[in-house]
């Protein structure tokens, strides 16, 4: 598998730069990542992304990469290491 931009895949990009871009998106990634629930470790990002996916699951950036479980908890882990 090549990688693309230093992620897995061009959709694993494309959903890190729309979440860490868009402010909306943002916000509620970060809100996600900050629920009582979330420790931010291993077991706390699958929450996060379970929390993230249950409202944008399925759905496509506005560039069409889908939002899947993969590639948001790979964006959530990128943006609990910029914090």
């Amino acid at each position: 598998m090549t990688q693309y931009n230093g992620h897995r895949s061009w959709n694993a990009w494309n959903v890190a730069l729309w979440i860490g871009n868009d402010e909306p998106l943002y916000r509620f990634a970060m809100e996600c990542l900050n629920s009582p629930q979330v420790n931010r470790n291993k077991r706390g990002i699958a929450h996060a992304t379970r929390l993230f996916m249950r409202a944008v699951g399925g759905e496509r950036t506005p560039d069409g990469a889908k939002y899947n479980a993969l590639s948001v908890k790979d964006a959530l882990i990128g943006l609990t290491e910029d914090s």
